[in-house]
């Protein structure tokens, strides 16, 4: 597939998209409780996908966490393979509609050189784990809620304008990718992984 096709299937389905996320969101309370303002975080803000052309992605970004499981990551541990980034909490509605999504993309890719890593910006590890059993999610997520570090390293390289947010990173460790707001289609973010994936590939 070319990059051209690519973005044009991507073109496709975020207009299908949009329109699927305004028909779920009205119908959804908890969603629509986030969009009204909520001392949690959810920012209000339009559905996006940006792709960046190679030229113009930025640094590398480097960042260190702990997940929920006390494991310690690193950007160092993602080098020379693509990396799904997506910035979440427990209550956040879009979130829980979206984690399926995620996880099925994960399930697609994860042999292929590609990582899955949560970031979690309000939950202490007991309540990730439980939200990670309760939406079958596998992939682990860094706790980020006590300094904020992981998002403040995204954040100096790429806007993160709402929660959910999810970044494509590829090999360099580069931003190739974001979707800002809840993640409508899993092809959406497929497209982007295989995309991604197609660059330079070894």
């Amino acid at each position: 597939m070319t990059i051209h096709a690519g973005r044009t299937r991507i073109a496709v389905t975020v207009l299908l998209a949009a329109s699927l996320l305004t028909g779920c969101a009205a119908d959804d309370s908890l969603a629509q409780q986030y969009r009204d303002g909520n001392e949690k975080g959810y920012i209000a803000g339009d559905f996006q996908v940006v792709e960046i052309p190679e030229p113009e992605r930025g640094d590398p970004v480097v960042f260190e966490g702990v997940t929920e499981t006390g494991d310690t990551v690193t950007s160092d541990d993602y080098r020379g393979g693509v990396l799904v980034v997506n910035f979440w909490y427990a209550a956040c509605g879009p979130c829980i509609v979206e984690a399926p999504l995620l996880e099925e993309v994960w399930q697609d890719y994860q042999d292929q050189g590609v990582a899955f890593l949560g970031v979690n910006t309000y939950d202490q590890p007991a309540t990730a784990l439980s939200f990670a059993r309760d939406n079958n999610i596998t992939y682990p997520s860094v706790i980020d809620v006590n300094d904020g570090r992981v998002k403040l390293a995204f954040a100096q390289l790429t806007p993160i304008q709402a929660t959910p947010t999810t970044l494509v990173i590829d090999r360099d460790g580069r931003v190739a990718a974001r979707i800002i707001g809840q993640l409508a289609t899993a092809s959406i973010l497929s497209t982007l992984v295989a995309d991604t994936l197609a660059e330079d590939a070894p």
